[in-house]
C-alpha cells in the first residue's frame, strides 16, 4: 500500500511538471490560447490524450501494485515488471507520456507541442539507453536479457515465445 502512495505522488509531482507546466509554458511562448471552437480537431485530441495518460497512468499502478516500487529512479520496483502494458512494448510509459502531448498538440493545433513531445521522447531515449537498461540489467540479469529479448523497447508488439537458443556444432 506504501508503494501506491509514493506512485500517486511521484506520478502527481511528474505529470503537473511534464503534462502542465512544461507545455503550458510551451503554449505561452507561443501565444497559442485554447481554441475557441471544439471541432474534430479537439476531439481527436482529447480521445488521443485520454489513451495516452491511461496508458503512463495504468504504468504508474502497475510498478506500484506487482512491482512495489514506482517509475522514479531513486524508488524503483524492486521486482521486474513484465505484465499489463510492459508484455507489449518495454517502455509503455514514455510512449503513453508523448501520446498524450500529441493529442494535446492536436487539441491546440500547435506544432510546438508536437516538437516538445519529441523532444521528450528523444530525452527517454537517452535515458533508457544510458541509466535505465544497465540498471535493470544490474538488477534482473538474466531475467531482464530474456525480457529483452521477447519485447521490442519502442514498437509495441504480441509478446515473442521464447525460442531455444542454438546449439553450436564443432566440426
Amino acid at each position: 500500500m506504501a508503494a501506491i502512495f509514493r506512485a500517486i505522488v511521484y506520478a502527481s509531482l511528474f505529470i503537473a511538471l511534464v503534462f502542465f507546466y512544461l507545455p503550458g509554458r510551451v503554449l505561452a511562448s507561443a501565444g497559442i490560447h485554447r481554441p475557441p471552437l471544439m471541432g474534430w480537431p479537439q476531439i481527436a485530441g482529447i480521445l488521443i490524450l485520454t489513451a495516452g495518460a491511461g496508458i503512463a497512468l495504468c504504468c504508474v499502478f502497475v510498478f506500484a501494485w506487482l512491482g512495489r516500487g514506482t517509475p522514479a529512479p531513486f524508488d524503483p520496483p524492486r521486482s521486474l515488471v513484465v505484465r499489463g502494458p510492459y508484455r507489449f512494448v518495454r517502455n509503455p510509459m514514455y510512449i503513453g507520456v508523448a501520446t498524450a502531448l500529441a493529442g494535446a498538440a492536436l487539441y491546440f493545433a500547435a506544432w510546438q507541442l508536437l516538437l516538445y513531445a519529441v523532444a521528450l521522447l528523444v530525452c527517454a531515449h537517452l535515458f533508457v539507453m544510458l541509466y535505465e537498461e544497465p540498471t535493470l540489467r544490474r538488477s534482473f540479469g538474466a531475467d531482464y536479457e530474456g525480457y529483452c529479448r521477447q519485447v521490442h523497447r519502442w514498437l509495441p508488439t504480441r509478446p515473442r515465445k521464447s525460442r531455444p537458443e542454438p546449439k553450436l556444432v564443432r566440426g
